[in-house]
């Protein structure tokens, strides 16, 4: 008997709509040309569907909400601050927090206190904000992710997983106390929102314990990656996502949390440590970079709502459908011959900018050419992840030229529907009929710092 489709819908019913704006090319030309070709400097009210970050701009529940009307606004020692840390201590399993207002302040931190100048940090892969902490500290990153993570369309599941013998190299080269720690993400963002296995995991700590080196979590999407661990990995199909988030952070030091994404907030982010003296002098920074240690430049609400959050981004109905829309938009896709990051992360669909215009040379930004002209076609913003994010090279000035440049399709948490994915899949097929007729683009100004941010360019000639 031929089994019946059954079709999936979201686990949520909307009580509250936004209007989102509609606009004509003439329009969406001018808003492109103002903001120098790139999306970050459009005006969201310019915007039909905003896929340029999945940070902040998730839809809170109903719970969420009333939580905010329970704000304890004291300047010391919130009750809400107290709920934050019970939700952090029981999800994540960390002892001892800091709240910070959102993630790059706890990586600013952080950096400054574990980071010595000429000491080196590896990573499965670098991520903008990260890099550029560890820089200013006087620390060096370098990439051990597997070389699968660097191909587009290798279908490794486990993208994430860091080369031991990357870091053992390092190691060997120059010494264990070079290391200031290995940086751990969870999924991995510039690799296209890939997940780190358990059983890498493991491998890791029992290296980096061999070395005495820690590691450190940065865990803004960890509920995703364990999700992937559940659904990929043989002998965790069994456990909860509850379960297997719990010992990823338990096999780790300590964690970097950018509250916006996974925690499903608009605003904030905290510092997670099991050493009481790292603690104790992230106690002490948090006053002067952040607020004060029970607040962290949060309002009682705000942590009020990052409490609730976390509960409710472990829960198996929520993730399953936050991966599943991503891996809607991705199919369908797929199923139009569009290249794209393979396999399917799980916070966004990555189009891969280099096949999608291979006319095109990396130093004429062929990602943020593509991220341009989706939002000339429909409206929808994307952003670069190629050789504008990668930025320069501290010591010789030039670009870094990365494996990957990618445009990121961005999917929020339960802002949109299926019929928006429709759209947006719509929309890039109609831009990939006419890509032989792109042009490139010039860099007509570049920040000091996170370039990628407020870099304005300039159309080529054709």
């Amino acid at each position: 008997m031929e089994q019946r489709k059954i079709s999936w819908a979201e686990p949520y019913k909307i009580k509250m709509v936004e209007l989102i704006a509609m606009t004509t090319r003439e329009q969406r030309e001018a808003a492109l040309v103002e903001a120098g070709y790139n999306t970050f400097l459009l005006p969201s009210e310019k915007v039909y569907i905003d896929l340029l970050t999945d940070s902040g701009t998730s839809a809170m529940s109903d719970r969420q909400w009333a939580g905010m009307m329970m704000g304890d606004e004291a300047y010391a020692g919130s009750r809400n601050f107290y709920h934050l840390e019970k939700a952090i201590q029981d999800t994540y399993g960390y002892k001892y927090i800091v709240p910070t207002h959102q993630g790059r302040g706890a990586e600013n931190i952080l950096s400054q206190i574990m980071i010595k100048k000429g000491q080196f940090v590896p990573g499965n892969m670098y991520f903008t904000t990260t890099r550029l902490h560890q820089e200013l500290a006087g620390g060096t990153f370098v990439d051990i992710i597997i070389d699968e993570a660097h191909d587009p369309n290798n279908t490794f599941a486990f993208k994430g997983n860091v080369d031991l013998n990357k870091l053992q190299v390092l190691i060997d080269k120059h010494g264990a106390d070079k290391i200031a720690y290995v940086s751990i993400a969870t999924t991995v963002n510039m690799a296209g929102g890939q997940p780190v296995s358990m059983a890498n995991l493991k491998e890791l700590r029992a290296l980096c314990t061999k070395h005495g080196i820690s590691i450190i979590h940065d865990m803004t999407r960890v509920a995703e990656n364990a999700y992937m661990i559940q659904q990929l990995e043989p002998g965790h199909a069994d456990r909860s996502v509850q379960d297997i988030v719990k010992e990823i952070c338990s096999l780790t030091d300590g964690a970097t949390m950018s509250a916006k994404k996974d925690a499903l907030v608009n605003i904030g982010g905290f510092l997670a440590v099991n050493d009481w003296d790292v603690f104790e002098e992230a106690r002490n920074m948090v006053v002067v970079y952040e607020g004060l240690h029970t607040y962290g430049g949060l309002a009682g609400r705000d942590m009020e709502a990052m409490a609730i959050g976390i509960g409710e981004s472990v829960q198996e109905d929520h993730i399953r459908a936050r991966v599943g829309q991503v891996f809607y938009l991705g199919k369908k896709l797929l199923d139009a011959g569009i290249p794209i990051v393979k396999p399917v992360g799980t916070h966004g669909v990555f189009l891969d900018a280099k096949a999608f215009l291979p006319h095109l040379k990396q130093t004429a930004f062929p990602a943020q050419v593509l991220a341009a002209e989706l939002y000339l076609e429909s409206g929808v913003r994307a952003m670069e992840r190629g050789i504008v994010s990668a930025g320069r090279n501290k010591d010789t000035g030039d670009h870094y030229y990365p494996e990957l440049e990618l445009v990121r399709l961005t999917i929020p948490r339960r802002a949109y529907t299926q019929a928006h994915m429709d759209v947006v899949a719509e929309s890039v097929e109609r831009v990939y009929e006419r890509r032989k007729s792109i042009t490139g683009l010039k860099m007509v100004y570049e920040p000091k710092y996170l370039r990628f941010f407020q870099a304005r360019f300039e159309r080529l000639p054709a």
